[in-house]
């Protein structure tokens, strides 16, 4: 069934494009959730009055979303958590830890879902987790977890002074 999309959805398209879908999906998410509308003749007459729109609306999504990609770039949160022995964590952190300390230590509302986390950081250390903003356009922030920046530091140079001593000794 094709249909226009009235807003933008991951994996499917942004706001305006003329999808295909299956039925089932159409009638019972898209069309009760205003997410979209068939793509009869008269519709897609109206789509093409609104172009126009959708295009001003686009180009400002775009630019917002690479100002909030050059605003997390570089950047680092910080969560605190329980840690145990060799580093394992007590639990595990989620994409809503994550973004709840983004909004905590930086100030940007971030939706949880936008969190994209393979699977729950369950050791500790540094992590780069990817922020996806809109469509294609995605940022990477590093997120420090049961550690400080400082510790984090230390620990790198204390690993970079053994492996110094290692190529002394091997010489």
């Amino acid at each position: 069934m094709k249909v226009i999309l009235l807003d933008e959805i991951k994996g499917k398209g942004g706001e305006g494009d003329v999808v295909e879908v299956a039925q089932g999906y159409a009638e019972n998410f898209l069309f009760p959730k205003k997410l979209a509308v068939a793509a009869t003749k008269g519709n897609l007459k109206q789509l093409d009055e609104r172009r126009n729109n959708i295009a001003k609306r686009e180009a400002v999504r775009l630019a917002t979303a690479n100002e909030t990609k050059a605003a997390f770039e570089g950047k680092t949160v910080t969560v605190d958590v329980k840690v145990g022995d060799e580093g394992i964590l007590f639990g595990s952190v989620t994409a809503a830890m994550i973004a709840d300390a983004i909004k905590a230590q930086l100030g940007m509302d971030i939706d949880r879902k936008r969190v994209e986390l393979g699977k729950p950081i369950k050791v500790a250390g540094a992590h780069t987790v990817a922020i996806s903003l809109y469509r294609e356009i995605k940022a990477e922030v590093v997120v420090l977890v049961g550690v400080t920046a400082e510790e984090l530091a230390a620990e790198a140079e204390v690993e970079e002074a053994a492996e110094v001593e290692t190529e002394a000794a091997a010489e």
